[in-house]
């Protein structure tokens, strides 16, 4: 069933335009964000073989220890370094970055930023 709001439509539309470009390949999967009221989720998918290499979010067992509200800036950021650290430890360097049709700020950006400060390349 669609919907009618303006904003899921919105991005949507975004959603699409972006999804035409980027693509993930075993050489340089795709990290893909998805972000919730109260969570944020990151994984990196190799489209081709259409698996997910590596999925971390706030929800995560080495969040467990984290103290303060999982919808903010700071925990995307930690996830962001949970998932660099994670796709440098199954041997992936270098990424295309999907922000699902979210615009570029906030808690997206801070998850790209943590990704790019653990080692990820995009």
């Amino acid at each position: 069933m669609g919907t009618t709001n303006p904003r899921a439509l919105a991005r949507k539309r975004r959603k699409m335009h972006i999804r035409k470009v980027v693509r993930g390949t075993s050489d340089r999967p795709r990290l893909s964000v998805f972000r919730s009221a109260r969570h944020i989720y990151a994984q990196v998918i190799d489209d081709v073989q259409g698996v997910t290499l590596v999925a971390k979010s706030t929800l995560s067992p080495e969040m467990k220890d984290y103290e303060g509200h999982r919808g903010n800036k700071e925990a995307a950021r930690k996830v962001g370094e949970l998932v660099a650290q994670a796709a440098r430890e199954a041997g992936i360097t270098r990424v295309r970055f999907d922000r699902n049709g979210y615009l570029y700020h906030g808690r997206v950006k801070a998850l790209a930023e943590g990704a790019r400060s653990g080692g990820l390349e995009f």
